[in-house]
């Protein structure tokens, strides 16, 4: 049993997307870049959601893994915003948790050369209260 009791009205409400218009082509998860790393794709991700299997999202690496670069929102044919539904059952979940996924103590191990600054803040702004 899971830890999370997020439901997919909760999801729907949060995120703004149907799902129901995903057609499963496939174009969205094609041009992830965090493909080979997830779990569940973003087509997954939506048919999921539009199946209610929010425990097994909420629990899933996957959550944490979605860059949201967006850019399967760009691709998308139907406008069905995967990410936004990434982002609704990230946020539904660390809210549940009263903590966070990702305390400032990690970050230096987690730093290279390469990472934006913007990239640090932006998940410390979504990851802390």
């Amino acid at each position: 049993m899971s830890a999370y009791r997020v439901t997919q009205e909760e999801i729907l409400a949060i995120s703004g997307v149907d799902p129901k218009k995903c057609m499963r082509c496939g174009k969205c998860s094609a041009t992830c870049p965090a493909y080979d790393e997830m779990e569940y794709h973003p087509h997954e991700f939506v048919a999921m959601v539009e199946n209610g299997e929010i425990e097994a999202l909420a629990e899933s690496k996957s959550l944490y893994l979605c860059m949201t670069c967006m850019a399967c929102i760009q691709r998308c044919p139907r406008q069905v915003e995967p990410a936004k539904l990434v982002e609704a059952v990230r946020a539904a979940v660390v809210r549940q948790k009263e903590r966070t996924h990702l305390l400032p103590g990690a970050l230096p191990a987690m730093v290279d050369a390469d990472l934006p600054q913007q990239a640090i803040v932006s998940a410390m702004r979504k990851y802390t209260r």
